[in-house]
């Protein structure tokens, strides 16, 4: 009977979650395409450093060693969740178990993994809840954003202790138990007096209580700022390996220089005239790159792009990270129904009614953010195709470099004097031997 059951929770469990994924599949199919992956073997290596290495995090040794932590726990733990798992659908007790001595060190590491990750979470409660760091503020965390960080949290310190209360019944309950419990073992006395239908029904009820956590914790995260658990390595795997901030040619621009450069050129080839330009430059979520939307469901909201943006620092309104929570926001408001309709238009757009003009001029391109973000999010590529679009498509740079351009096109340079007239300054200038 328990594997029956636990079969239908598996089966309704995989149903919803393949539904949240037919549903991210839909929005990725209005994105545009990106930059080729390739370079495989420097981004595993990338990968290898940053997401299971944790090599940005750790800039700040303190924090980024607690979190650092809590994701190295995790990976052990979830080997102990996958025997949990196996164990559910064969009805086999402790099924790696024949691994021998090794098993005793997973078990051991999973186990104090999990008070090690209840300890942290208890401490990230406290820098958020109680210490109110200065990072988990900002326009963008409004009320929801604070329940689901509280959600999460707990979610995560619940799974924690029905692993531990799990281990703990199970060697009380248990004549020769197998594995290492180094942690569990010294709460066994606190049951150690129970009855054994007792501690074998306290058994059963951590074990149901952890495997049914992990399946509702696992559909929650998709609609969670924690999705980042999901996301995180495939990001790093498919982080931009060119120079940051450096733009890409549209092609139909690069077509039309062609020509004026040489007029003998063949305008068919450059640019086939049955087909029609795109959009200059990113209006709506329907102008942006898969990677670009990659990176809003792979944002942490950690704040640590915003904490060193010197826009912001320095009292601007620009927000690096709002600028990723805004595409996401975004796609969830209108992916869904422009995948069905793609005349659908809801008279808003991401630019303009979710992202200011405001917040876009103020970006100074630095990319701190992206060097100090820990997943190797690209702020300042989305920031720039925002203003391509403004610039080429709505004429709406701002005055200075308006003026900026209109010397260029007349003068050939960014001031407003003629080509001819450079050399003026020098006209009084006495050349000496």
């Amino acid at each position: 009977m328990k594997q029956i059951i636990f079969i239908a929770c598996s089966l309704i469990s995989i149903g919803i979650f393949s539904y949240t994924l037919s549903k991210l599949i839909a929005k990725f199919k209005i994105t545009k395409p990106s930059f080729p992956i390739d370079r495989i073997g420097e981004r595993i290596w990338l990968t290898i450093l940053v997401a299971f290495g944790q090599s940005k995090i750790l800039r700040r040794p303190v924090i980024g060693m607690m979190h650092a932590l809590v994701w190295w726990g995790f990976i052990v733990v979830t080997v102990g969740t996958v025997e949990i798992a196996l164990e559910g659908f064969t009805g086999w007790v402790k099924p790696f178990s024949i691994l021998g001595p090794i098993y005793d060190v997973i078990m051991a590491s999973g186990d104090i993994a999990a008070g090690i990750i209840l300890v942290m979470c208890t401490a990230f409660l406290i820098r958020r809840y109680i210490m109110k760091v200065k990072r988990f503020e900002g326009i963008e965390v409004d009320l929801h954003e604070k329940i689901d960080a509280a959600i999460s949290l707990f979610a995560i310190m619940f799974l924690m202790k029905s692993l531990v209360w799990m281990n703990v019944t199970y060697l009380a309950g248990t004549e020769n138990p197998v594995g290492s419990y180094p942690l569990s073992s010294l709460f066994v006395p606190l049951i150690q007096n129970f009855d054994i239908g007792t501690i074998h029904s306290l058994e059963q009820i951590s074990w149901w209580a952890h495997i049914l956590g992990v399946f509702a914790f696992a559909n929650y995260l998709p609609y969670s700022k924690h999705f980042h658990v999901f996301m995180s390595v495939p990001n790093v795997f498919m982080s931009r390996m060119e120079p940051l901030t450096k733009m890409k040619n549209m092609p139909s621009v690069t077509a039309e220089v062609k020509m004026m450069m040489d007029p003998n050129a063949d305008p068919y080839a450059a640019a086939p005239s049955d087909v029609a330009p795109s959009r200059f430059g990113v209006k709506d979520i329907e102008d942006v790159s898969w990677t670009s939307y990659v990176d809003s469901l792979a944002c942490t909201h950690c704040g640590r792009c915003t904490d060193v943006c010197p826009a912001n620092i320095t009292g601007k309104i620009l927000s690096p990270r709002k600028i990723m929570v805004d595409l996401r926001h975004r796609m969830d408001d209108k992916g869904l129904q422009f995948a069905k309709d793609e005349n659908y238009s809801d008279t808003k757009s991401l630019v303009g009614d979710y992202i200011s003009h405001e917040e876009l001029w103020a970006c100074t391109t630095c990319n701190a953010c992206t060097q100090e973000c820990p997943l190797n999010i690209d702020q300042p590529s989305l920031i720039l195709d925002m203003r391509r679009y403004l610039v080429m498509e709505e004429s709406a740079a701002p005055s200075s470099l308006n003026v900026m351009m209109t010397n260029i096109e007349n003068n050939g340079a960014p001031w407003a004097f003629s080509s001819s007239d450079r050399m003026k300054w020098a006209d009084n200038i006495e050349m000496t031997a």
